[in-house]
C-alpha cells in the first residue's frame, strides 16, 4: 500500500519554463514557482516567499511550455519527490521537487475577454 503523498500549491512562475526531451523522446518541462505567505506580527503583516521546483512530463510538459511564462499565476497539484546524489566533494546531497500531475494557469490579462474563469485547466 502506498502512503499518501500529495501537494497543492499556488504561486507565480519565477522564470520561463525549460523543456527537454529524454533519450526515449518524452518531453519534460521544469519551472520554479514563488509562493507568498502573509502573516501578522506586532508591527503589521509580514511577507514570506518560498520557492518550489516543479517537473512535468509528456503532454503536460508540452502544455506548460506553451502556456507558461515568467510572472504568470499557476496552481499545481502533484506529489513530492526527493532526488539524492553525491556532490563533487563526496558529500550526500538531496533536493525535494514537485512532480506535477495537474497544472492550471491563471488567464493572461485580456481586457477584451472579461468572462474567462479564474483558472484554466491544462492536461
Amino acid at each position: 500500500m502506498n502512503n499518501l503523498n500529495s501537494i497543492l500549491i499556488e504561486g507565480n512562475l519565477v522564470k520561463e519554463p525549460v523543456t527537454r526531451t529524454t533519450n526515449k523522446g518524452t518531453a519534460t518541462c521544469t519551472f520554479t514557482i514563488a509562493s507568498n505567505r502573509f502573516y501578522k506580527q506586532e508591527s503589521g503583516f509580514e511577507k514570506e516567499v518560498s520557492y518550489f521546483d516543479v517537473e512535468t512530463w509528456a503532454k503536460l510538459a508540452e502544455s506548460c511550455q506553451a502556456k507558461g511564462s515568467k510572472g504568470r499565476g499557476v496552481r499545481v497539484v502533484g506529489r513530492l519527490k526527493q532526488d539524492r546524489w553525491n556532490g563533487s566533494d563526496g558529500k550526500s546531497r538531496s533536493k525535494v521537487i514537485i512532480v506535477a500531475e495537474h497544472v492550471e494557469f491563471r488567464p493572461e490579462s485580456k481586457k477584451e475577454n472579461k468572462e474567462e474563469p479564474a483558472f484554466v485547466a491544462t492536461f
